[in-house]
């Protein structure tokens, strides 16, 4: 009797760590696409001849902002 339960423990344990798993693909996909998307805009902000002036917190600000689709302020800070 309590191998069995044993058994039934252990394969219900498993199919929860699979579907935890299964669950979490698209976040890392999404965190992916993300981080490509920040290393790719802060290479163009610091080959931009327009943001030289500007300092590395304002350019990472600049990139997140651009990853995260939120750009709309009309004054960026730029110090």
């Amino acid at each position: 009797m309590g191998n069995s339960l044993q058994k039934a423990f252990l394969g219900v344990i498993s199919i929860g760590v699979s579907c935890i798993a299964i669950e979490l693909i698209p976040v890392s996909r999404q965190a992916a696409y993300w981080n490509r998307c920040l290393d790719n805009s802060l290479m163009w902000a610091n080959e931009s001849s327009d943001l030289i002036n500007w300092s590395k917190k304002a350019k990472e600000s600049l990139a997140v902002g651009l990853c995260n689709g939120a750009v709309y302020e009309s004054k960026l800070k730029t110090d």
